[in-house]
């Protein structure tokens, strides 16, 4: 395998920056002999804790206070899943009073021969004690080596190797709950069953047209039609199960699209907390788009505040429109605001076409400023209504509600807050922001090789309604075993293994 090495490595597992403990990992043949090299076992110092394990008088006295045993001479003759006391020492000089954990083959993060090393979190501290164990014997960890050899040793497959980035990297903690499930292989048992139900009948195929005095292929096809169908269509709950948990591990990609001075920086502010946007009467303040993150009840939206859309001869704010318009391309959401004080005009309803198909949420803002309800007045049943302009506005965009009714919002009193973070959740998670029970948080990568194996499955079931010969099933049906054992990383060329281990944080 590509990059894969079979000797001793050693890095820091935990952040280098101040903390109260800091992790050295060793793993590989040799991470016992070693350790030895570095490390010597001993009793910690304290009123009861009697005579130095090291010493003769310790040896003796194995079952004094505070030790049941005298600690092994030798990591390699330590039970194991144990944690020894003792010091890193440089010659005979001290380094770091530590804890050493022990663990065996294969019962580790990587399934090797591994030592953990726990000492005081500084990063002078951590260099220091590093330093020693490469100087004696081990190789510099690559980033993500540890989690590599865990997978290329069989321990976890490549879909829960890639569910320990996405673990470290969740959000909120919807995120965290999926990757968590995934890094447990939820998602993998799924996956391999199906690879299972496709190659019994590859098989079963190939036997029949081997062997067909003894292996009828009578009413074959119809059996598989039905198959392919149940098949497909959980192929196509994983995916859009993919595109749910997506928003969960990065967020909804929200972005406050309007004409200028409608208030958007305004609303960017509101939500945020915090006066983050620079907000003026003048039209046109945002020349560029401004993105922050926000966790919104478990849900990150990642908002992008653009500038205002309109025709300008400005060449500056020119760029701030076609950036506004690139952000839009790439929105999981748009907030479309305009101004209930001023109405609706051509400009807001061209803009309003613009975002159709997206996945759009109409705001009114301004409304503290406008005289029952807004500048065309309301009915008197004591409700609140958009007008027909304002509805039509909303309609236009295809935005979400009943009616496409837009929401009356105030970026001043909050007015409308609650019914948007609704309407968010209503959109991305029918009201119920929580994780699906059969999680399939899947990355880039999955989501492909998910779609390109339920292509493959739909051109099985075109052969078969063409009157293609039983043989030529097996094409396809390979093609999407491949593209699900590419999920697990049991039909993945060496060069994509090394680059998603690549993209690991350095001792993971």
């Amino acid at each position: 395998m590509t990059g894969f090495r079979n000797d001793t490595i050693a890095a820091v597992s935990t952040s280098l920056t101040p903390s109260g403990i800091g992790i050295v990992r060793i793993s590989g043949p040799e991470a016992f002999a070693v350790g030895d090299r570095v490390f010597r076992a001993g009793r910690a110092a304290g009123p009861d804790a009697g005579p130095d394990a090291g010493s003769e008088a310790g040896q003796k006295a194995g079952t004094g206070a505070g030790l049941k045993a005298a600690p092994p001479a030798a990591l390699a003759e330590a039970p194991a899943n144990t944690v020894l006391y003792g010091h890193i020492m440089d010659g005979g000089e001290p380094v770091d009073e530590v804890l050493v954990t022990v663990l065996r083959a294969p019962h580790s993060y990587t399934a090797e021969d591994t030592v953990e090393i726990n000492c005081h979190g500084g990063p002078h501290v951590l260099r220091r004690v590093l330093e020693l164990v490469l100087k004696n014997g081990a190789a510099q960890a690559e980033p993500g080596e540890f989690t590599k050899r865990a997978f290329l040793n069989g321990r976890i497959d490549l879909a829960q190797a890639e569910a320990v980035g996405e673990l470290i990297g969740a959000k909120n903690e919807l995120a965290r709950k999926a990757s968590l499930d995934k890094l447990r292989g939820k998602a993998s048992e799924d996956i391999r069953a199906l690879r299972e139900q496709i190659l019994y009948e590859m098989a079963f195929i190939e036997a029949a047209m081997d062997d067909p005095e003894h292996i009828s292929i009578e009413g074959y096809r119809g059996k598989l039609a039905e198959k392919l169908v149940g098949w497909e269509a959980r192929l196509q709950v994983l995916l859009e199960e993919a595109e749910r948990e997506r928003v969960l591990k990065e967020g909804v990609r929200t972005v406050l699209a309007g004409k200028p001075n409608v208030g958007k920086s305004s609303i960017l502010n509101l939500l945020l907390g915090e006066d983050r946007a620079i907000v003026t009467d003048i039209a046109g303040t945002t020349r560029d788009t401004l993105e922050e993150s926000m966790t919104w009840g478990g849900l990150a939206l990642n908002m992008i505040d653009t500038a205002g859309i309109r025709d300008t001869d400005d060449p500056v704010e020119q760029i701030g429109v076609d950036r506004a318009k690139k952000a839009l391309d790439a929105a999981d959401l748009v907030l479309l605001v305009a101004d209930a004080d001023s109405g609706i005009d051509d400009e807001d309803l061209r803009l309003a076409e613009a975002v159709r198909g997206k996945r759009v949420i109409a705001l009114l803002n301004k409304t503290d400023l406008t005289k029952d309800g807004g500048p065309e007045g309301r009915s008197g049943d004591g409700e609140v209504h958009a007008s027909p302009a304002e509805t039509a506005w909303a309609a236009a965009a295809g935005a979400s509600g009943a009616g496409a009714e837009p929401i009356r919002f105030s970026a001043v009193d909050g007015t409308g807050l609650a019914e948007l973070r609704a309407r968010i959740e209503e959109l991305f998670f029918a009201g119920k922001l929580e994780p699906a029970e059969d999680v399939w948080l899947a990355n880039t990568r999955q989501r492909q090789a998910l779609a390109a194996a339920k292509d493959s499955l739909g051109l099985v079931r075109g052969s078969i309604e063409a009157g293609m010969p039983e043989d030529m099933f097996t094409i396809d049906l390979a093609d999407a075993y491949r593209e699900l054992g590419l999920i697990l990383g049991e039909e993945v060329e060496d060069e994509l293994i090394d680059k998603i281990f690549a993209e690991f944080c350095m001792g993971k």
